[in-house]
């Protein structure tokens, strides 16, 4: 995969940048062939940090630190929720909701495919707000704002609601998104048709956070990339 990551935001202190789906944010013993955010950018920005981390098939808005002490002040942030995060998710079904607030414990790497699981009882507190940006029948479009930091904290909680991800294989049915699926007289071959999404459909739309060095409030966002904005239009000739 040769994919240019897109620098939304250079900085002395940080690089704010798109992160493409498929990457990884750190090298994966379990996963060595895909390809490796940092290892894209170390050539041109030199050594960077990783503060957070998004999904391998999220795309969007991801922080790196250039130096320690960078790196130091950017997870406290994180880690006092300093940094507030929205992301976009294209779901399964309509939501009765408007908006809501998802407060569902979470247990991480809790079963054989190491998926992290609601647990009442002995999971780690989880906060997610949610609301409903679009509905357009079989699919809704839904902002997504956590306020706890768990492994796939958004995924479990909107599958915990009734409406996982689109495509998402960990948590929902895993099917891609497909213009057949929700186009009325669509005459095209089945056989032949490429889906419009065929990934998990989670974008990580923007970051608001005190910058590391002055405190100054810092406000990003990353644009749709392809696969999203060719489904998104589908999506809005339905209304």
């Amino acid at each position: 995969m040769k994919a240019t990551i897109p620098v939304l935001l250079e900085d002395p202190a940080f690089l704010v940048v798109d992160k493409p789906a498929g990457f990884l944010v750190i090298p994966d013993r379990y996963d060595v062939l895909a390809p490796v955010v940092s290892t894209r950018l170390e050539d041109a920005y030199g050594a960077l940090m990783t503060v957070h981390r998004l999904d391998k098939d999220t795309s969007g808005a991801l922080i790196y630190a250039r130096n320690p002490e960078a790196h130091a002040a950017l997870s406290k942030a994180f880690e006092s929720r300093a940094v507030e995060k929205a992301y976009r998710a294209v779901v399964l079904g309509e939501p009765e909701w408007d908006e809501t607030v998802c407060e569902i414990p979470l247990a991480p790497d809790a079963d054989p495919m190491h998926r992290t699981v609601a647990d009442p009882e002995r999971g780690k507190p989880s906060r997610t707000r949610f609301k409903v940006l679009g509905r357009y029948g079989k699919y809704s479009l839904v902002e997504a704002r956590p306020e706890t930091g768990r492994t796939h904290q958004i995924r479990v909680h909107l599958k915990a609601l009734g409406h996982p991800v689109a495509c998402d294989r960990l948590y929902g049915d895993g099917r891609p998104v497909k213009l057949s699926a929700f186009k009325r007289k669509w005459r095209g071959d089945e056989f032949d048709e490429k889906p419009l999404l065929s990934r998990v459909g989670l974008h990580a739309w923007s970051l608001a956070f005190p910058h590391p060095a002055t405190l100054a409030r810092v406000e990003v966002e990353a644009p749709y990339p392809r696969d999203l904005r060719a489904l998104s239009a589908q999506l809005e000739k339905l209304k």
